[in-house]
């Protein structure tokens, strides 16, 4: 079986990711800060995201490594987090970096976590990844994270970047938290409605990075997005109609920006600004997405 070391493994993606890879054959390793509370079935390895250390060893003789790590987003954007949330990103992937250097038989392989927020939030355009990236946070960070990984990955690796967007599942992520709201009855458009929510499944964001390890054609910047994405109020209907509730009251921007940073404690842009992409490289390359379709997904999750 050959080693996949994840970094930033240990929440819902890596976690999704870890399971999806070991049931094709791999041998996963995930790295983090801390080990879950739960058990989990996989070899987990510590670091600090910013130092080398023990964690090195894993390196050798691995096929690849997926670098998923990175300080949540869904939080109050005060100038310290927004501090830890750059540097959590660009400092992980400079370790990584300096740890690949001082081995000889590392992985060929390096499989990046980037933004689809880097093209900013567009109110009408669709991007796609020749599109222009956009101004803010996310894109500042988007575009440091990026060229980290750039500078850090050794030329001899295989390098495969992708700018992803909101990962739907069942175990995590924002959608459970999602229908939390469906179920008071409060699911319906927020502010305006009009702004764009891109998602992916978690089953095609699983195989997209499997199909870049095994397929060497994979390299360079992707848009790891489904590609039919659609309004909040487009999202906030289907999954209404999925858990059957026929209520769903709309909030406006202001009702929003209050829940948001008295009772949610998180950042009210993320669910008022939006953005539409399209992975274009993918559907050239001819991926074929299980879940094409915002519909078709949910029904899976729900």
């Amino acid at each position: 079986m050959e080693k996949v070391l994840i970094f930033g493994g240990t929440g819902f993606i890596g976690l999704s990711l870890a399971d999806h890879l070991q049931k094709r054959g791999f041998y996963p390793i995930v790295i983090g800060r801390n080990k879950p509370k739960a058990a989990i079935a996989f070899e987990f390895q510590q670091w600090d995201a910013v130092n080398t250390g023990d964690w090195v060893q894993a390196l050798k003789g691995a096929k690849a490594l997926v670098n998923l790590a990175g300080r949540t987003v869904d939080c109050i954007k005060t100038p310290d987090h927004c501090d830890e949330i750059l540097r959590s990103r660009v400092d992980a992937t400079k370790a990584i970096g300096k740890a690949m250097k001082e081995i000889d038989d590392g992985p060929k392989i390096w499989i990046q976590m980037s933004t689809a927020h880097i093209y900013g939030d567009p109110p009408k355009q669709v991007c796609t990844e020749a599109s222009t990236f956009g101004y803010g946070l996310a894109p500042t960070v988007g575009k440091a994270w990026e060229q980290a990984f750039k500078e850090a990955k050794p030329a001899s690796v295989r390098g495969v970047c992708l700018r992803t967007s909101f990962v739907i599942g069942k175990n995590g992520g924002a959608l459970p938290a999602l229908k939390r709201i469906v179920r008071l009855g409060l699911g319906g458009r927020a502010g305006n409605g009009l702004q764009g929510m891109s998602w992916i499944h978690e089953y095609d964001m699983n195989e997209i990075i499997h199909q870049a390890i095994i397929d060497p054609s994979f390299e360079g910047v992707y848009i790891s997005s489904a590609p039919e994405p659609v309004s909040n109020k487009t999202f906030m209907r289907l999954l209404r109609k999925k858990m059957r509730m026929p209520i769903g009251l709309a909030a406006p921007a202001f009702a929003i920006r209050l829940g948001a940073h008295y009772l949610f404690k998180t950042d009210p842009e993320l669910v008022l600004y939006g953005r539409y992409v399209k992975p274009a490289r993918l559907l050239n390359d001819g991926y074929d997405f299980k879940y094409e379709n915002l519909e078709t997904a949910l029904s899976d999750l729900i």
